[in-house]
């Protein structure tokens, strides 16, 4: 069975161990992923299968998309994602994946979107160092030197500047699994995550 689902981040939390150490966690709810369609490395080059899940108004489905749930026998659903597999003949059109393939004490990557920031500078986003802020220095938050006057006499790529700050894929390896509810569809991972609450985050089992 294949260990990864997609989920949404509820929050944070605490939980405590039979010998009373409080534990944070992370609440991801995963329902039920349905599987829509099979990819095979004879027709697109690699193996893996296409989930759905999540919840939408028929009418707000696009027909591309509606055509995918139609061809499956399934309903509509928000999300489309792909997995990949070893062996598409495991799974069959149709078929659920469910938190159950997770147990406690598993080892988990969890991949989301970060908060964005907005525009930050220096500070803030690369943590840099102020300059004095005695009256008078004239150089309190700024980014630093750009470089020599004459020679080369431009800015170095990869010179650290303020601009965007967040709302980029990020992943955070080698996670606990504290606890698993099969009943509510839930994962509770010890520690943060990335993202936002109601955000979609992936958990599979760790590579590392």
């Amino acid at each position: 069975m294949v260990k990864e689902i997609y989920g949404k981040k509820i929050g944070m939390t605490q939980i405590f161990s039979e010998d009373g150490l409080a534990i944070p966690v992370t609440v991801v709810e995963a329902k039920p992923l349905t599987v829509v369609a099979k990819k095979t490395v004879d027709k697109e080059g690699y193996n893996a299968i296409v989930v759905a899940f999540g919840e939408i108004k028929e009418k707000n489905v696009n027909k591309p998309r509606k055509g995918i749930f139609e061809k499956a026998g399934v309903e509509v659903q928000r999300h489309l994602k792909e997995i990949k597999v070893e062996n598409v003949d495991e799974y069959e059109i149709g078929s659920k994946i469910t938190v159950e393939a997770f147990d406690t004490n598993d080892r988990v990557d969890v991949q989301g979107t970060s908060k964005g920031k907005g525009f930050q500078g220096n500070i803030k986003r690369h943590g840099q160092h102020r300059g004095p802020m005695s009256h008078g220095s004239m150089y309190h938050r700024r980014p630093g030197s750009m470089g020599a006057t004459s020679t080369p006499g431009r800015v170095f790529k990869g010179k650290k500047l303020p601009g965007h700050m967040g709302s980029v894929t990020s992943s955070i390896l080698n996670l606990e699994v504290v606890k698993v509810d099969l009943d509510k569809n839930v994962i509770l991972v010890k520690g943060s995550i990335p993202g936002a609450k109601n955000s979609i985050v992936k958990v599979k089992k760790s590579v590392k």
